[in-house]
């Protein structure tokens, strides 16, 4: 389909970008590297997954739409992510500090995403995690004076947005194939997920927040706003009850 061919020509352009000096030395002060490294550790783990259950989900849905395009796009968004992962961890290195091989929080993440081998629930959690990614990389990138990770999470929000974008344009699709009252308890369950999760990212990442100048107020509002932002996007300028917390 032509929406997922621009995406495999997006993705493909974009891969090739090279936005980083690595020439730049990394200089990161003590306090910095007690604030961040931690959250750094666990977020470049994170972002190494090789997204087996992903492109499982993906293979069934582009099966079933004869769209091999859009397989291919979630391949090479995958691909995307990984170059974010192997970016921190050279960084890491350079550092000489330990790239992680299991955390918590990450480990808990990937086993309930395990449990679903659906396209929908792929893509509210991608949403979800790459709206939290966006005020991780700000607030990483603000928490430090070093001009080579400033680069790195520079890079790294340049392709967020389109991440959300891609993946906001598929939930549109899917939601809208739905009943008036199973869009309703399909929103319900967005809503829940995404919030629980988002109290989660918290819990695990608020001391490099804090680092960055975000508090939990500021977190959770821009967490809200960027879900009513996907909302309006999914009702397609219909009428949809956002809910306040």
């Amino acid at each position: 389909m032509q929406n997922s061919e621009n995406w495999v020509r997006y993705f493909s352009i974009n891969l090739q970008q090279q936005r980083i000096d690595w020439t730049i030395a990394p200089d990161l002060t003590l306090t910095e590297r007690r604030e961040i490294l931690k959250s750094l550790q666990a977020w470049q783990l994170g972002e190494t997954s090789e997204g087996v259950n992903l492109i499982s989900a993906a293979t069934k849905y582009a099966q079933k739409l004869n769209d091999d395009k859009y397989l291919e796009a979630v391949k090479l968004f995958i691909k995307e992510e990984q170059k974010h992962g192997e970016n921190l961890g050279k960084y890491l290195d350079l550092i000489r500090e330990q790239r992680i091989k299991k955390n918590w929080g990450d480990s808990l993440f990937r086993k309930f995403r395990g449990l679903y081998t659906d396209m929908e629930f792929w893509t509210i959690a991608v949403i979800t995690v790459e709206s939290a990614a966006q005020i991780f990389y700000q607030c990483l990138k603000d928490a430090t004076n070093c001009k080579l990770l400033k680069q790195i999470c520079t890079d790294i929000l340049i392709d967020e947005a389109p991440h959300i974008t891609f993946q906001t344009e598929r939930l549109h699709t899917i939601f809208h194939q739905k009943s008036k009252l199973m869009k309703c308890l399909t929103y319900k369950y967005y809503y829940i997920f995404y919030f629980s999760t988002a109290l989660v990212v918290w819990h695990v990442h608020q001391k490099l927040f804090k680092a960055g100048g975000v508090n939990f107020k500021n977190y959770w509002k821009n967490m809200k706003l960027k879900f009513k932002k996907t909302i309006q996007r999914l009702s397609n300028n219909q009428q949809m009850r956002y809910t306040t917390i």
